[in-house]
């Protein structure tokens, strides 16, 4: 959350970054006059406050020595009044308030490229050389429902449309990809958790998905419950509302975990296939540290999932996302593109982002140094992997003319020593 006092310092600094994400900046304005509205009201109120203690002495002497205080007893009634009035009326502005500052979005790091749209992200890195197919590459799709192992039409009849069967195979694989993933981020220092897959909305708000993403979330009905987008919710509310201890930084965690989203406003993107499900299954990574360390834990995220495609020997891109394309929350995302030989481009994997001290201001995660001064901590999160768009990649990359699927050498021994996937 944009910290008000940096509104205030630097007003048109500020206005000019969020302008870069192609952000209505005139919000910005109205901010400032319910901020001065508040310290107005608040200024009031103590006035008033401290002419009431003030009165309440005098009507203390007055009794003592059995004297008429009726008048200063009606001031301070009067006085109370008014202060009734006043707290209501700073209720009111103080929401107003947070409703806007909730739908503001993060402050970009220099490093961010300035840019419109997914057009001019930067391309960082580049790994790997796209397979030349002696044949016509089969989609992922078409791919897996010859195999007998992706049924989108049970899924159908179950639930609706953007839903899966996995069946042998590619349910193997998938549960050999999560194994896989956590066994990676593990060895690179990451604590594996197994967090709850319901989040309720303080928790939503902490991270940035409420209020401004409503629309992508499913609600649980009569209650305050959302099944998570991500486990990156769960993961950075673990420490949220806490004081901690600078020394015990950085935490470092990583998890497995269904993801449920309504997908709204996607209609007549990538309806056929895994690219774009109402539920996935993803291996999440988490840091939450001191301001010092964030560009340290950033990087060490991203070398980690990168390894990961390169260890499935699987072509990708790495992208800086510009200020028009980059996420609400995030400061400096790198996404991860993989190749994806069907529709001979890359196509996203995973997206890391350095949120800086905007998720743990929603979320009030703190620390105190060694000075003993207590700040905001600073949070990151990104995929490692989303775990069914590898699936895609593998299937795709690693097909074979008759149908089948070699597995990458790495995976062997998650898949009992299983080599192809054939029907």
């Amino acid at each position: 959350m944009l910290d008000i006092k940096r509104l205030e310092t630097d007003f048109e600094g500020v206005k000019k970054n969020l302008g870069t994400r192609n952000f209505d900046t005139s919000v910005l304005n109205e901010i400032l006059d319910l901020n001065k509205q508040r310290k107005t009201l608040t200024t009031a109120s103590e006035t008033k406050k401290a002419e009431i203690n003030r009165l309440s002495r005098e009507i203390g002497e007055l009794k003592k020595n059995k004297a008429d205080a009726a008048g200063p007893m009606g001031q301070v009634a009067a006085l109370k009044a008014d202060m009734e009035k006043e707290a209501k009326d700073l209720d009111t502005v103080l929401a107003k308030q947070q409703a806007l500052l909730l739908n503001i979005p993060n402050l970009l790091d220099p490093s961010t490229p300035v840019g419109k749209d997914e057009n001019d992200n930067q391309e960082a890195k580049r790994w790997g050389t796209p397979r030349t197919f002696d044949f016509t590459p089969v989609d992922h799709a078409d791919l897996g429902e010859k195999l007998g192992m992706l049924d989108f039409e049970s899924a159908a009849k179950i639930t609706g449309a953007r839903f899966v069967v996995y069946k042998g195979g590619i349910a193997r694989l998938e549960r050999a990809l999560i194994n896989f993933m956590l066994d990676h981020h593990m060895g690179k220092g990451f604590t594996e958790m197994m967090t709850p897959f319901i989040a309720h909305e303080r928790s939503l708000v902490g991270t940035g998905n409420l209020p401004k993403f409503k629309d992508q979330l499913f609600k649980l009905e009569d209650n305050d419950w959302y099944l998570i987008p991500t486990s990156e919710v769960t993961l950075t509310n673990l420490k949220r509302e806490q004081i901690i201890d600078e020394a015990e930084f950085p935490f470092l965690y990583t998890a497995y975990s269904p993801c449920f989203r309504s997908e709204a406003g996607s209609h007549g993107k990538d309806v056929k296939g895994l690219i774009r499900m109402h539920k996935f299954n993803k291996v999440e990574m988490v840091a939450i540290c001191a301001p010092s360390y964030s560009p340290t834990a950033h990087q060490l995220m991203i070398d980690s999932a990168c390894e990961i495609l390169q260890r499935l020997g699987l072509p990708y891109r790495a992208l800086n996302l510009c200020s028009g394309d980059i996420g609400f929350a995030s400061q400096k995302t790198i996404d991860l593109e993989v190749w994806v030989p069907s529709q001979n481009k890359y196509r996203e994997i995973s997206s890391i982002s350095n949120c800086g001290d905007f998720q743990a201001r929603r979320a009030n995660i703190r620390f105190r140094n060694k000075e003993g001064k207590v700040d905001f901590a600073h949070t990151l999160n990104g995929s490692g992997l989303a775990v069914g768009r590898t699936v895609v990649a593998i299937l795709e990359n690693y097909q074979q003319k008759d149908g089948s699927v070699q597995v990458p050498e790495a995976l062997v021994p998650y898949m009992g020593g299983l080599k192809e996937i054939k029907k």
